[in-house]
């Protein structure tokens, strides 16, 4: 073998080393040590939408908070049926990915097969069959998920415009109860018999329900949002009393007005806004059940609060709860020892948080003059500033000026606590846009 030849030889055989190391490096560095629940064998179909590495930031466009084990699901689950669970887009982007919970099942829940898609309009289980894409979860289009536990699909490539509604389905064959469920969405959600998740006609799905299943959170990859605002509360974040349908939460509005907002060129910070509510729900106390049903906010703010991708602001509108289902009388110290509890929390992820005065309830079945004095005296420690970082008063927004201790009229569903939808669009009007600037302080 001549010289020359014997260099070229020993060149190709140090590139090939080369080239093997940096393979390796990269399949060990991919591998972050999660457990893979995959179904064995199923790989993307051909034609794959999973979204390589692009420009822009994750945040969250949509999400919901697990409430429960829905009733009537303890044995068989919904096995055999296609979820069409139908979510509404708070910030668009570029690429999609979705979490899926099973944290209220007992067994293990398999998935085989997941879609997303927009609705081909308002209302509707039809989809626009060209955004039709299959999702995958760690390149197969099946997972296992344990009993409490959650997964995150792989990202596609869909171009999902804000202020949309958008179509996320399911398809689980095997029994797998109870239904990790979020009751109260105020929006119509579909199911089908069989693996309907690519029908794009929506005509299989005859059955409707005003639950979310198993899906917790749509992000996307946004170049219009740089970040998330997480607005944790009860049945009035909830938005129990809003139309069915037609997206007028008073979190609805504020995402809005912040994008209309910065669209007129206001400096103000570029978030999506996603709505972490649950009906009934208390600062202090958990409902019943392993794990707890309806979670008190001190136990479910790590996971639905300071969890969400790319979080920077929280708001808090929490605590009336605590005033109206405590038997007797509730104790002020604890409900504003126990706010400041999450502040505390969010404060040492660096995170800003915005806190709600507690609304008038005079006329609603439980209100009692000690009650009230309680929000009086939750209220005042609010407004002094010793509880969140900045204030937003809905009390003094909404109360009847002739009877402050009733919501004004117009502003009341009928119930005399949660707001109508005028009620609803005046909570987020009042909203200060400006609170959203800035992180947290250290500690208050």
């Amino acid at each position: 073998m001549t010289p020359a030849r014997h260099i070229a030889v020993l060149s190709a055989l140090v590139a090939l080393v080369v080239a093997l190391s940096a393979a390796i490096y990269v399949t060990v560095a991919a591998d972050d040590g999660t457990p893979r629940n995959t179904l064995a064998g199923n790989r993307p179909h051909r034609g794959s939408t999973v979204a390589p590495a692009s420009t822009g930031t994750w945040v969250g466009s949509w999400a919901t908070a697990p409430v429960g084990g829905e009733p009537g699901t303890e044995t068989e689950g919904l096995a055999g049926h296609s979820v069409r669970n139908v979510v509404h887009a708070s910030t668009g982007g570029t690429s999609a990915r979705i979490t899926l919970s099973n944290l209220y099942g007992q067994t293990p829940l398999t998935i085989t097969h997941a879609s997303l898609a927009l609705a081909a309009g308002t209302g509707t289980a039809a989809a626009d069959a060209e955004t039709m894409r299959r999702l995958t979860f760690d390149g197969g289009t099946g997972v296992v998920i344990p009993p409490g536990g959650q997964v995150l699909s792989d990202a596609v490539r869909i171009v999902i415009p804000h202020d949309t509604d958008v179509l996320v389905t399911t398809y689980s064959p095997t029994p797998s109860g109870p239904v990790t469920y979020h009751p109260h969405a105020r929006q119509v959600s579909y199911v089908a018999e069989g693996d309907r998740t690519e029908d794009a006609t929506g005509t299989p799905y005859t059955e409707q329900t005003q639950y979310w299943r198993y899906l917790t959170a749509l992000d996307v990859l946004s170049n219009e949002a740089d970040g998330t605002v997480v607005v944790f509360g009860d049945s009035i974040t909830d938005g129990i009393t809003s139309t069915v349908g037609a997206n007028r939460r008073w979190t609805d509005v504020l995402a809005g007005r912040l994008r209309t907002a910065l669209e007129s060129g206001q400096t103000l910070p570029r978030y999506g806004v996603v709505n972490e509510g649950i009906s009934g729900n208390r600062v202090l106390t958990d409902g019943l059940g392993r794990p707890a049903e309806n979670q008190s906010g001190l136990g479910r703010f790590g996971r639905d609060a300071l969890s969400r991708t790319d979080v920077k602001v929280v708001v808090i509108d929490l605590g009336i709860n605590d005033i109206l289902r405590t038997p007797g009388v509730a104790d002020p110290d604890r409900i504003t020892e126990g706010l400041r509890t999450l502040v505390r929390q969010a404060h040492a992820r660096g995170l800003k948080v915005v806190g709600a005065t507690l609304m008038p309830f005079r006329g609603r079945d439980g209100w009692t003059p000690a009650r009230e004095a309680v929000r009086q005296q939750v209220n005042a420690r609010i407004r002094a500033e010793g509880v969140y970082d900045a204030v937003v008063d809905f009390d003094r927004a909404l109360r009847d000026p002739y009877d402050p201790r009733r919501l004004r009229p117009e502003y009341d569903s009928g119930d005399h606590l949660h707001p109508s939808d005028l009620g609803f669009r005046r909570m987020g009007e009042v909203f200060d846009l400006s609170t959203l600037k800035g992180a947290g302080q250290a500690e208050l």
